[in-house]
């Protein structure tokens, strides 16, 4: 431990705690644009400038370790006058229409300017020129806005290893640009978002849909039916002042038949019938010499990675689409069949925590059309349909609760914590263990693969079978573990994995690219609570066991993978270049 005196507080820190962690444990606010605690520091934006008694040389709090012995400044006039001036000329090249932008209220670098008292602007106004760049159709860059702090670049190419945002130029020029300044579609990019809840101002968001929404839901011609995805039930509440990880879904029911919505489903059913067919598809690949290991499928910037960056694991990728395109293939044709309603006249809409789904729904093919019409019409994020929900006057912590409309919405414990990474995993194992033994799991509860560990490896036993699994959150972190299982197979080595969970954002979907801004471990971790609280209060935890799933194989699909399941919820992959011509 090391002892060190922040601001006339004495403060005793671990060893590799920086000046800027110090100043926090005392309780200190020292101020940062460019630190995030996702990343490591950067030291670019030198609003945590600190000075040290005994020497003339100024730190940067968030990248300097702390020492024994230490006597650190953080605020008197001289530091408050130079960050002042730093917000000043960070300010001269921002625009200043807070009012227009996503971010109003939520911008770190609008929140620091009160706090500094910046009410006029001494510096000549520098707007970068740079239209922006809407080519994705999920993700929006406006170059005006980026106060160049770095941090979009280093979440791209640190924290997911995508690399299709970069520092272009130098100096007072340099700018934060799509990979060799194509536009984002033709990058690399995978649109998970993360760039989005990591950029301090309102130079990266998610494009908005939701007058498309509320279009149709004026639409007198249209049924509009809605689901929502797991991990959206324990991040809307924030955006209401409730804590991360409150479980609000029956209030978020109740929220979205209030604004109009015909019919309210839930995306854990999708989650359950995914289990039943990724379960079973692992259980053919281990019992009749399969393709091994197996890889998850759902999540969509993942998908997108590895038809970029791996095209020769493609065929070690589930089958099974994503828990959001399964219910909507679902809505379109069982659900639509039993009411007697025209799929045409049905707008599906998914709120979804991810950035990614918004590219997901546009696929080629009967990935995104298997019903014979577009699956899902519309993804909101939790963001946006937080946004509506607030436009509407509706006191949403106040709202009463309501239930799910069959019979597409009923769901497991299983399903549920689909939005965690180890999630799907641990759903999975459960029904794989009865599909192999053809007992229920005395313990349904798979704690190895739970945590914010990168890489979680283990052995699931199955009723005598050993399965080896893997769990990895964040893409650069699985880069290792998929070099190795490519190099393993061109060498043609027998692999040492059996089933492996992918998921692009750390924690998985509780942090997806289309959350509440502020994300970090700590609100992480009571995300994912929150998820295993509503698994451990749900009367039935394996999909398998989810009665409405039952129905559905009884009266339509058959059993899993049978010939029908296969055309509405399988899917096949495609190597994509890495830059488009």
């Amino acid at each position: 431990m090391i002892h060190l005196t922040v601001q006339g507080i004495d403060v005793e820190v671990a060893e590799g705690t920086t000046v800027l962690e110090a100043a926090r444990i005392a309780g200190i606010k020292v101020p940062t644009l460019c630190y995030h605690p996702d990343l490591k520091p950067f030291g670019s934006c030198g609003l945590c400038i600190c000075k040290q008694e005994g020497s003339r040389k100024i730190i940067r709090a968030c990248s300097t370790p702390a020492a024994e012995g230490m006597k650190i400044i953080t605020h008197d006039q001289d530091l408050y006058e130079v960050r002042r001036t730093i917000l000043e000329l960070t300010m001269s090249t921002h625009p200043s229409s807070c009012l227009l932008c996503t971010k109003n209220n939520k911008c770190e670098l609008q929140k620091l300017a009160i706090e500094y008292g910046v009410r006029e602007q001494p510096f000549e106004i520098r707007l970068a020129e740079d239209r922006k760049d809407r080519s994705t159709g999920a993700i929006v860059l406006d170059p005006e806005k980026c106060i160049k702090c770095g941090r979009c670049v280093q979440v791209c190419q640190g924290l997911q290893g995508v690399y299709a945002l970069e520092f272009i130029g130098r100096g007072d020029k340099t700018t934060m640009s799509p990979a060799a300044s194509l536009p984002l579609n033709d990058s690399p990019c995978i649109k998970c978002g993360q760039c989005v809840t990591h950029c301090p101002v309102g130079a990266i968001y998610e494009q908005d849909h939701t007058d498309l929404a509320m279009s149709a839901i004026a639409d007198p011609d249209k049924v509009v039916a809605v689901q929502i995805a797991p991990a959206v039930r324990v991040a809307i509440g924030e955006e209401f002042g409730l804590k991360p990880g409150a479980v609000s879904t029956k209030k978020l029911y109740t929220a979205l038949r209030r604004l109009g919505f015909d019919y309210v489903f839930d995306t854990n059913f999708g989650a359950d019938l995914t289990i039943m067919e990724e379960g079973f598809e692992l259980i053919d690949r281990v019992t009749k010499g399969g393709v091994l290991p197996q890889i998850t499928s759902c999540c969509p910037g993942w998908v997108d990675y590895c038809e970029k960056y791996y095209p020769e694991l493609l065929d070690n990728l589930s089958s099974a689409k994503s828990p959001m395109m399964m219910q909507g293939a679902v809505t379109k044709t069982y659900w639509a069949e039993k009411l007697g309603i025209d799929k045409d006249r049905i707008y599906s809409v998914a709120i979804m925590p991810c950035t990614a789904k918004k590219a997901e729904i546009t696929r080629d093919g009967e990935h995104a059309s298997s019903s014979g019409a577009r699956d899902v019409d519309l993804v909101l994020t939790t963001r946006e349909i937080a946004r509506l929900i607030a436009s509407r006057g509706l006191d949403f912590d106040n709202l009463p609760e309501s239930d799910v409309d069959d019979p597409i919405g009923e769901y497991t414990g299983a399903a549920t914590i689909f939005g965690v990474t180890g999630g799907v995993m641990e759903a999975a194992v459960r029904t794989a263990y009865y599909g192999i033994t053809g007992k229920e799991a005395e313990n349904v509860e798979v704690k190895l693969v739970r945590g914010l560990d990168e890489v979680k490896r283990g052995e699931v036993d199955m009723g005598g079978k050993k399965v080896r699994v893997a769990v990895v959150h964040g893409m650069a972190n699985a880069r290792p573990l998929l070099d190795k299982i490519r190099a393993d197979k061109a060498a043609g080595k027998a692999p040492d994995l059996d089933f492996i969970e992918i998921m692009a954002c750390r924690g998985g979907c509780i942090a997806g690219g289309g959350q509440p801004y502020g994300t970090d471990d700590e609100v992480r971790e009571e995300r994912i609570a929150g998820l295993y609280e509503d698994d451990e209060k749900s009367v039935q935890r394996c999909s398998h066991n989810n009665p409405s799933i039952k129905k559905l194989y009884s009266e339509y699909l058959g059993k899993p993978l049978s010939e029908k399941s296969h055309h509405l919820l399988h899917t096949e992959y495609k190597e994509v270049p890495i830059y488009k011509a």
